[in-house]
Order: C-alpha cells, then structure tokens, then sequence
C-alpha cells in the first residue's frame, strides 16, 4: 500500500476520536444535542473537514496487507496535536513515521478547518513535507467540504446524531497522481484530482464507509468506544484498491488510535 495511504487511515481515525472528545465527551448530565456529527470515522483514505483542536493531542497507527506490487505488509505511526476554536479556526499538526522497521522517514501533516454549523465544516491542508530524504512521497494540498444530512429521516433520534455524512473535495498529488509502479505497470499517469466519502450509522453501533481518494475506491467500518470517560479508542476496518485504476490487488487495511484533551 502506498505511504500517503496509510497517513490518510490514521489522519482519519485522528478526526473521529479528537470528534469524540469534542462532541461526546461532553457533560452527559445535559440535554441532548441535536443534528451533531457521530464520534465514528467518516472515512477511509480520504480527509474530512473536521479536525483536532482545543489542545487535544493524539496518537495512532495503521497498516495494510499485502502493500502494493509487494506481499509484505506495510505500516505507519503518527503523533499530533490540535490547537484553537473550531468555531473560528481550528488548526491540527501531526507528524508521521512511514517507516517502522529503520525509524528514519518522517513527514509533517497540517489541516486547518472551520465549523459552519454544528453538523458541518470546511477544511484544508498539507500532507506529506517531508522531514526526512526518505520521508519525501511529494507534498498534496487539498481543500474538503463535511456535513452531516439534517433530513429527519437520518437522524438518531435516542442521541441526535446525524447518520449519514459526506464529504466532497479536491486536492494535488497524491489525489491525481499515480505512483511509478502503477506507471510502469500499465495505469494511467492521473485519476480524478477530486475525492469524496460517504459514512453511515448502523444500529447506533458504527459507521460503513466508503471513500474514493481520487485514484481508486475503499471501503470499511470504523467504531469508536471510550477506553475510560475521557480517553476514546478508535479502529478502522476496510479494503482498499477495489478498482484496477491503481494497485495491483486488493488489499487489507486496519487503523487504531486514541486521544487525550490536556
């Protein structure tokens, strides 16, 4: 699998644990809010807009099996920390180990983002500075608009979370960009430059995904539980490279993380 997708799995559980906090880790003993995003990841290898902020800090991992033209599997692991008023400007930092076997390929990750309502959100960002010549997979920016549908229909009505989302953006690099060995092998140099994903709550128990980042189509199921009152763990669960438009089969891929507001 490539490196950018692996970042984009844990980027993505980073979004729904630090969520978490936000929104679920509230007083409990207060009135249910209505129309407000679920604590599940949203979706795959694709960003959302919603990000860390208010000064969480939070840890992840993912990997994937096999990885791509190889039958070894491949594996991440990010540090990160949100900072500021999602209501204005929230602004998360990260910063990725792409390799964990020599520990010698980082790179940085920023997203900046703004709550337009309670259920929605514009976001952009920078993947992939590399930090390190090993680290370097080229810079992708891209710009992502989230929402949770407000129609009655998808409503919890037990919690008042949205059970449908989506998410609609474009963006450079890797979300138009073939590798080389996809090139060498016979795949087009450039896929759509545009992403999306769609998530779904069942049974008030997790979330069914599915995301295209621009090159091919994953999909998954991500869950969110609270390890303690305040610390939530999140797991994400899916298949990658559904399509021929890159890869050269499909693939495994698991994500966990966790978070905590200092």
């Amino acid at each position: 699998m490539k490196p950018f997708y692996l970042i984009a799995l844990i980027i993505c559980i980073a979004l729904s644990y630090t969520d978490a906090l936000a929104k679920d880790g509230a007083d409990i003993t207060t009135s249910v809010a209505t129309y407000t995003p679920n604590m599940h990841a949203k979706s795959l290898t694709t960003p959302v807009a919603w990000g860390a902020s208010d000064n969480v800090l939070f840890i992840g991992a993912g990997g994937s099996y096999p990885s791509s033209y190889s039958s070894s599997a491949d594996g991440a692991v990010e540090m990160g920390y949100g900072i500021g008023n999602p209501k204005k400007i929230g602004m998360q930092v990260m910063v990725a180990s792409l390799d964990t076997d020599g520990w010698n390929a980082y790179s940085l990750y920023a997203h900046a983002f703004r709550e337009l309502s309670d259920v929605s959100a514009i976001g952009m960002g920078v993947e992939s500075i590399s930090l390190t010549k090993k680290g370097d997979t080229g810079k992708s920016f891209y710009i992502v608009y989230s929402v949770g549908v407000q129609d009655s229909h998808f409503v919890n009505k037990d919690n008042g979370h949205s059970l449908l989302y989506y998410s609609i953006g474009v963006g450079t690099g890797r979300f138009g960009n073939n590798s080389p060995e996809d090139i060498f092998y016979g795949k087009s140099k450039h896929g759509s430059y545009a992403f999306g994903s769609i998530a779904y709550e069942v049974a008030d128990v997790f979330n069914v995904i599915s995301d295209w980042n621009g090159l091919n189509l994953n999909v998954g199921v991500s869950k969110t539980f609270w390890l303690t009152k305040s610390i939530p763990v999140s797991v994400i669960l899916g298949a990658a490279d559904l399509t021929n438009y890159s890869g050269d089969r499909v693939r495994g891929i698991i994500g966990v993380g966790s978070a905590v507001k200092l």
